[in-house]
């Protein structure tokens, strides 16, 4: 049975680094603004004074009146990005305010919130100025916040029009300090002092770290892939390792470009805060694992059924069904019995198995109500299953998942009885299982990616049957790192800081 724990916040504090948090501007006396730990200065100096090339660790916090490209406030962003300091906005976030379609794109998830907060105006077009992610209008904060989530920059206009009776957003652009009305200065001023005392950014530290990860979690999660206590001692293991871990929440997006990394340890889908972090992670240039193509192709088990059969990977025998599987005798062509899975099944949730072709056929109906498209495999009893844990393209770890008591698969979510919620494990050294399932289980994963994956596999009269690729695999204090302990959370952290440096090295061939 696996643990799970529901309460928790970051761990660690970080204390003394010679981060510099730097807020640039085209003019340094427009800003006017008094903020205890951060540095002023105008782009002119950031750009060319040698001494803001060398500093090792800064934060830019670009205020200039223009990211046009080419701009001084362009380069501000470009050229912090190839020092290695991070910015705020980055190239990315500048790059999305350019194109009107991708600004559409990224807030189609807050529509409600966009329809609702310009419910009753009357105007064909609304401006919403941001301060350091609030609105002076209490009214719009939530809209404000969730936009900065989006777009983080230090202040922005964001131009919204009503077409056909529909609010949408029309030009994102930095808002100018010096057109600021003298008289909202007071209220903008508390605005910047009240972030930077926020943020972990303006915080001291007794050491300098490497890098900085953050960790992304679901306090509330009833099966996370990570349990509390297994992220706590990753980070204690990062911490040896000269890296600062960081757990963060779902309501720390706009927080994210103050990491090297992101590591996800929450269940992903591709509809959910998981992917648009990953998403976001990727586009402001860190390092993800899981990364936003991982969870795409596993997230969908159709994808993953078609994928492994063009490289000729065994499974067990597989159909993809639509509705016209419903038309005339066709379901009798199916043998009996068969798991239905939905595409975006996870953790055994949305898996059925179906023993009669009454069964199949009211399934079937049902789960065509969710999905166009359905995956039908062979049922294939075993005692267990296999789960390889790949990383960086070579096995990780070894486990046997039985299953559940009395149960057909590993988790049994009908019981009522949550010590028989999971099945026994076992796990093994890797050169203890049979080469054939290591062998299948890299050449699955491969086929996805270069991250982290858990594939599962069926072993049958010495044959080796993948039964799908799963991007955040379980990772827990006893089982999974049962024989190599605390050297897996090394090897974890090792690849993120070999991403990190690699990732890096190319930024500044590219420049």
């Amino acid at each position: 049975m696996r643990q799970n724990f529901h309460h928790g916040q970051s761990t660690g504090q970080k204390t003394n680094q010679s981060t510099i948090n730097l807020l640039v501007a085209d003019d340094p006396t427009d800003l006017r603004l008094k903020i205890d730990n951060a540095t002023i200065i105008s782009a002119h100096q950031y750009l060319t004074d040698s001494h803001y090339q060398n500093i090792p660790y800064a934060r830019v916090f670009n205020l200039c009146s223009s990211y046009k490209y080419q701009s001084s406030g362009y380069y501000v962003s470009l050229l912090a990005e190839a020092r290695s300091h991070r910015s705020i906005p980055s190239v990315s976030t500048i790059q999305d305010f350019q194109s009107r379609s991708i600004m559409r794109s990224m807030t189609d998830e807050m529509d409600n919130l966009i329809q609702k907060a310009f419910a009753t105006a009357t105007a064909k077009e609304m401006s919403l100025d941001l301060y350091f992610g609030q609105s002076l209008d209490k009214r719009f904060n939530e809209l404000a916040t969730r936009l900065y989530r989006l777009f983080p920059s230090p202040m922005l206009r964001v131009d919204f029009v009503q077409i056909k009776g529909k609010w949408l957003v029309d030009k994102i652009a930095p808002l100018a300090m010096k057109k600021i009305d003298e008289a909202l200065m007071p209220t903008v001023q508390e605005l910047a002092v009240n972030f930077f005392k926020r943020k972990r950014f303006h915080q001291a530290r007794m050491r300098n770290y490497a890098y900085d990860i953050a960790v992304l979690y679901d306090p509330e999660e009833v099966e996370p892939p990570s349990s509390l206590p297994t992220l706590k001692r990753l980070c204690k293991v990062a911490e040896q390792m000269n890296m600062y871990m960081e757990l963060i929440t779902r309501n720390d997006m706009d927080r994210l470009s103050e990491f090297d990394a992101l590591f996800i340890r929450t269940t992903t889908n591709v509809n959910h805060y998981t992917y648009q972090f990953s998403r976001k992670a990727y586009a402001e240039g860190l390092v993800v694992i899981d990364d936003p193509w991982s969870i795409l192709r596993c997230a969908n088990k159709v994808y993953l059924a078609e994928r492994l059969a063009q490289e000729q990977i065994a499974t067990p025998q597989t159909w993809i069904l639509d509705s016209t599987w419903l038309k005339g005798d066709r379901l009798g062509e199916l043998p009996l019995p068969l798991v239905l899975k939905q595409p975006d099944s996870a953790f055994s949730k949305g898996v059925v198995k179906v023993k009669t072709y009454e069964q199949l056929k009211t399934t079937l109906q049902n789960l065509l109500k969710k999905s166009d498209l359905l995956l039908a495999q062979v049922f294939m009893p075993t005692a267990f299953d296999w789960r390889i844990g790949v990383l960086d393209r070579k096995p990780l770890f070894a486990c046997q998942y039985h299953m559940a008591d009395g149960h057909w698969q590993i988790v049994n979510w009908e019981t009522k009885n949550k010590n028989n919620l999971w099945g026994a494990y076992k796990t093994f050294e890797i050169d203890d299982i049979p080469p054939v399932v290591v062998k299948t289980a890299v050449r699955a994963a491969n086929l996805i990616g270069d991250g982290l994956y858990g594939v599962d596999i069926k072993e049958v009269d010495g044959k080796a049957y993948v039964i799908e690729v799963n991007d955040n695999p379980n990772i827990d204090l006893g089982i999974e790192d049962q024989l190599l302990k605390n050297e897996l959370y090394r090897r974890l952290i090792q690849s993120l800081m070999t991403r990190i440096k690699v990732a890096r090295d190319i930024s500044r061939l590219r420049l």
